[in-house]
């Protein structure tokens, strides 16, 4: 079934009123983006920015009669705000069945010489590598985004033979099960998620790795000890927070990888970092950092 569609384009300030009017109109769902082309990595805690240019979407039933909804939605905007309705167009939505779409598209991708990230509804391209059946789930983690990958290609250079490694902000679990696929002895993964718990442990029983191997944590749960690697692909800031804490998990002598960190938050990150480990030249991939270093 085919559905309808009515995109405004709007300040921030008006999105409150606009969405109530749309929902209130009979909209089965709406959504917001970006118009333009404005980033936002990582918001201040406990603040949601929106874009200054957003693109409000409401979604409608294809029976909806639009002629007599529209001119409502326009006359009850103008006696709540004093205005006209923003510029707004109406578009036909064909139905069609997403969740097959984003497979169809998702592809095994080998990461250096040996790994294979490899979608588990698909074959494996190379039966003799060393493949990862992945479905993400509910968890971010599938090897496409930049962060992800720089930390694939790092694990696969590495002896990881009987390793302790920690996966911090494990997600779907790709980086932790790829590390036993690898070789590691045991990896410790934590989220503060549950639904990334939920993944990891899916994804682990996908790759026929025994569950006592990857143990899976709440951050307030994650046992005392120190990983002979130690990695954490999550976003600058909360990288920051967590050094004492991921240096402490880490042994001496032990290897750490960090990602998820934008070219001009390197710096910061290192410097933090720097203090526990000897750091080594960051690598980048697009706009994207990933820092390593040895615990001293």
């Amino acid at each position: 079934m085919p559905w309808i569609q009515v995109k405004i384009d709007i300040h921030p300030a008006q999105i409150d009123s606009i969405e109530d009017l749309l929902l209130a109109s009979g909209a089965c769902a709406v959504t917001l983006e970006d118009s333009e082309d404005q980033p936002i990595y990582e918001p201040e805690r406990g603040t949601t920015p929106f874009w200054k240019h957003t693109r409000l979407t409401g979604l409608f039933d294809a029976a909806a009669d639009m002629q007599a909804i529209i001119p409502k939605i326009e006359e009850q905007y103008q006696t709540l705000s004093g205005k006209p309705l923003p510029s707004h167009r109406i578009e036909i939505l064909e139905d069609k069945d997403w969740e097959r779409a984003w497979m169809d598209n998702f592809h095994p991708m080998r990461f250096g010489s040996r790994l294979w990230i490899c979608p588990s509804w698909r074959e494996p391209e190379d039966p003799n590598g060393i493949n990862l059946m992945l479905d993400p789930g509910l968890a971010f983690g599938t090897g496409t985004h930049p962060t992800t990958a720089l930390c694939l290609a790092w694990l696969d250079a590495q002896d990881l033979n009987d390793k302790v490694v920690v996966d911090y902000g494990c997600g779907s679990g790709i980086l932790g099960i790829a590390a036993l696929l690898l070789g590691a002895k045991r990896v410790i993964g934590v989220d503060n998620d549950p639904q990334a718990l939920e993944a990891s442990r899916e994804n682990t029983r996908r790759n026929n790795i025994a569950e006592e191997r990857f143990e899976i944590y709440l951050p307030e749960e994650a046992p005392d000890l120190e990983a002979d690697v130690m990695i954490a692909n999550i976003l600058a800031q909360p990288l920051i927070n967590l050094a004492p804490t991921l240096s402490k998990m880490t042994k001496q002598g032990g290897k750490l990888v960090l990602s998820g960190i934008l070219e001009q938050q390197a710096d910061g990150v290192s410097e933090r970092y720097s203090e526990w480990f000897e750091m080594d030249q960051p690598e980048q991939k697009e706009e994207w950092m990933r820092l390593s270093g040895i615990k001293r």
